[in-house]
C-alpha cells in the first residue's frame, strides 16, 4: 500500500496528514502554538516548538498505518522567516517570522544601498520587513554576538527537514522569498550577498519541490516511528504547496487564499516585472514556473484577533450570524492593517481601523465587516495583478477562509467571479503529499498527481449581481479611507511602538 505524508508548518500550528494515492486523507493530526512578541512589532518562534509539533503529530499518525507503507514525505511551510544555526546545526536564537516588523531600519539601508532599479532587477520584490535578508541584517547589527555564532541559515520548513534527514536544504520557491536569491537564474545571488558582505556558504543547497533531498535518518526514525530511509522531498513555500493541493499548476491558474495572511496568486511562465514592486514574484515548483502574488498581511489573523476580542464564540455560530447581515455591514468598514500591509501599499507601519460604528452596531455587524475588509484588501491585490495583465474568470479558494460559507459568498460578490473550493480542507498538506508522491515515483509528474488526488466541491459559489453593486460603493470608500488616513495610520503605529 502506497501512502504519502504531507507536513504543513504554519504560523499558528502544524498539520500532518496521511493520504492514499487518490488523495483521500486517511488520518490527520494538528498541533497548535503561537508566536512570541517580546516587543511591539516583533514576531518570533523557537524552531524546536515546530520540531516538537512535528514529532508529536507524526508519532500519533504512526498508530494509523505501518511505517513501511509511507512511500515519501513532503513539506509545506510559512515563507520568509529566518532560522539561524550554528556549526552543529543548532538554533542560536528564536526564528524571526514573516510578520515581524523590527527591521525597518535595515529595509531603509537596503533601499539606499541598491536603489529602486537594482531592487527591481536583482530582487524583483519590494524590500520588506520579515523577509530573511533584512532580518539577518538586523541580527548582524543588533545582536553581533549571536551573529558570530551563525554558520547556516534556512527557512522554517527546512529546519524540520534537517531534523528528519540530517541534511540542510531548501527549494526554489522558499529561497525566492528571502531577497537573497537570483529569481531569474535560480541560484543564490552573489551580487546581492557580496554587496552586503554576507557569505554565500551560509545558504543551503536548492532543489525543485519534487526532488528527493534526503531520507529519514536512523535517529529520526527512532523518535517518530517512521522507517529509516523513507524518501523526503524538498517541498515548498505554503503558497506553492497550496496551489498544488488545489490542482492549480498550469499557467493562468489562479487562487485566493485566506490563511493567517492572505494571497492572490497566478501561475505564470515568466518572472513578472512590476515597476511599483507592489506584488511579489516568486519561483514555483520547478524551473519553468513562477508565481505572481499579491498579499495582505493579516487575513485570517484579523478574524482570529476579533474572535479573541469578543470571547468564546463558536465559529459556526459566527458564520450563522454573519450570513444574516446584509452586505456592507450596516455601514461599518474595517481596514485589516493589523500588522502593516503588502499589496498594494508595501508599508509595514500601518495600523487597522474600524469606521462607521454607531450605537446600533452589533457584534455580528463588526464580524462581517472584518470579513469584508479582508476581501476588499484581496480585491486590491486582484486589481494590481490585473494591471500587470493577469486576470481570472474564476478563483479556487483555500485556507481557513474557504471553510466559511458566508466568507466565500461575500468574496464572490466582491470579486464578481465564481469561486471553486477543493474538497480537501488541507490544501497545503495535500500539495506536500502530492509532491512526495512524485518524488517517490508514485506519480509520473505533478499533473498526474493532481489529477489523481485533487477533487472539487460540486457547488460553485456564484456572485450576486445586486450585492456586487452594493460592494462597489463600499470598496471605493474603503480605498478612500486609506488614502485620506495614511499619514495618521503611520503616526499612530509608530506612537504605539514607542517611537514618536
Amino acid at each position: 500500500m502506497n501512502l504519502l505524508m504531507g507536513i504543513d508548518l504554519g504560523t499558528s500550528g502544524l498539520k500532518t496528514i496521511i493520504v492514499e494515492e487518490k488523495g483521500k486523507v486517511l488520518a490527520e493530526e494538528k498541533c497548535s502554538y503561537s508566536f512570541d512578541s517580546p516587543k511591539p512589532g516583533y514576531a518570533e518562534q523557537d524552531p524546536d516548538v515546530w520540531w516538537h509539533a512535528c514529532k508529536s503529530t507524526v508519532t500519533k499518525l504512526m498508530n494509523f498505518c505501518r511505517s513501511e507503507d509511507i512511500s515519501g514525505l513532503g513539506f509545506s511551510g510559512q515563507m520568509h522567516g529566518l532560522v539561524m544555526l550554528d556549526v552543529n546545526y543548532q538554533s542560536v536564537r528564536p526564528a524571526i517570522l514573516h510578520c515581524d516588523t523590527r527591521s525597518t531600519k535595515q529595509v531603509e539601508e537596503l533601499q539606499s544601498i541598491f536603489g529602486t532599479e537594482e531592487i527591481r532587477n536583482l530582487m524583483m520584490n519590494a524590500v520588506y520587513t520579515g523577509f530573511l535578508l533584512p532580518s539577518l541584517l538586523w541580527v548582524k547589527e543588533n545582536e553581533p554576538q549571536t551573529y558570530e555564532k551563525i554558520r547556516y541559515v534556512c527557512l522554517p520548513k527546512d529546519y524540520l527537514k534537517l531534523k528528519i534527514t540530517g541534511e540542510l536544504s531548501t527549494d526554489y520557491s522558499d529561497a525566492s522569498g528571502t531577497l537573497a536569491f537570483d529569481i531569474k537564474n535560480l541560484c543564490w545571488s552573489e551580487e546581492i550577498l557580496d554587496r552586503l558582505s554576507l557569505e554565500i556558504e551560509i545558504f543551503p543547497q536548492c532543489y525543485k519541490s519534487t526532488d528527493r533531498m534526503g531520507s529519514v535518518s536512523l535517529e529520526a526514525a527512532k523518535i517518530t516511528g517512521l522507517s529509516a530511509g523513507t524518501p523526503v522531498m524538498a517541498g515548498g513555500g505554503d503558497q506553492v504547496m497550496q496551489g498544488i493541493g488545489n490542482g492549480m499548476i498550469n499557467v493562468g491558474d489562479a487562487t485566493v487564499n485566506i490563511g493567517s495572511s492572505g494571497q492572490v496568486s497566478f501561475q505564470v511562465d515568466r518572472p513578472v516585472f512590476n515597476s511599483n514592486l507592489s506584488t511579489n514574484t516568486f519561483c514555483s515548483y520547478q524551473k519553468d514556473r513562477w508565481l505572481l502574488l499579491g498579499a495582505t498581511m493579516t487575513a485570517g489573523l484579523s478574524l482570529k484577533w476579533w474572535h479573541q476580542i469578543i470571547g468564546d464564540v463558536d465559529y459556526r455560530q459566527m458564520d450563522r450570524e454573519v450570513a444574516a447581515i446584509q452586505p456592507g455591514s450596516s455601514g461599518i468598514l474595517f481596514l485589516p492593517y493589523l500588522n502593516g500591509e503588502r499589496t498594494p501599499h508595501v508599508d509595514p507601519n500601518l495600523s487597522g481601523m474600524f469606521l462607521g460604528i454607531n450605537i446600533g452596531a452589533s457584534q455580528a455587524n463588526m464580524t462581517r465587516a472584518v470579513m469584508e475588509g479582508v476581501a476588499y484588501s484581496l480585491m486590491q491585490a486582484i486589481e494590481v495583478c490585473g494591471e500587470l495583465g493577469f486576470s481570472a474568470t474564476s478563483f479556487v479558494a483555500s485556507g481557513g477562509g474557504a471553510r466559511s460559507q458566508p466568507w466565500l459568498q461575500l468574496q464572490a460578490d466582491i470579486y464578481n467571479v465564481p469561486i471553486r473550493v477543493a474538497t480537501s480542507e488541507e490544501q497545503a498538506g495535500l500539495g506536500a503529499a502530492i509532491v512526495a508522491g512524485v518524488g517517490a515515483g508514485i506519480y509520473s509528474d505533478l499533473g498526474e498527481g493532481c489529477l489523481a488526488a485533487v477533487r472539487y466541491r460540486e457547488d460553485l459559489i456564484y456572485p450576486d449581481t445586486t450585492n456586487h453593486q452594493i460592494y462597489l460603493e463600499y470598496y471605493e470608500l474603503y480605498k478612500e479611507i486609506y488614502s485620506s488616513n495614511k499619514l495618521l495610520l503611520n503616526k499612530i503605529t509608530m506612537m504605539g511602538r514607542g517611537n514618536t
